[in-house]
């Protein structure tokens, strides 16, 4: 039997660069609105971000809460939640001009809390 195990900063990292593609994903598709309308159809599709924001705050849940239990420290998931939080409520947005923009937010504060869950655990 296989079993997938990942340490804490491991799952930490892979996180923040989710954490780093949604930012990405989120200018690129802005930039791409702007200046390619066809393009936007694709990037924009809310679907995309719908998956792609749930899974985040899932493996983002899942690296927050395994940090509390290797170092003991609950800042970095509370500061983690708050961006877990802020993600989740992008999902009930419309898909207009606030939505990146507090999407964005969340992915950069619970980047933060990721951040501080590898340096807890160093």
């Amino acid at each position: 039997m296989l079993q997938l195990t990942l340490s804490g900063g491991r799952l930490d990292r892979i996180a923040m660069g989710l954490s780093g593609l949604c930012i990405v994903h989120c200018v690129a598709t802005a930039i791409l609105l702007g200046l390619l309308a066809s393009a936007g159809g694709f990037l924009g599709s809310p679907l995309i971000h719908e998956v792609g924001l749930t899974f985040a705050i899932l493996i983002g849940a899942i690296a927050l809460g395994r940090g509390i239990f290797e170092h003991g420290f609950m800042l970095p998931s509370a500061i983690g939640g708050l961006g877990l939080g802020v993600m989740a409520g992008a999902l009930s947005l419309p898909h207009d001009g606030r939505e990146p923009i507090y999407t964005v937010v969340g992915v950069m504060i619970v980047a933060l809390g990721h951040r501080l869950n590898v340096l807890a655990s160093e």
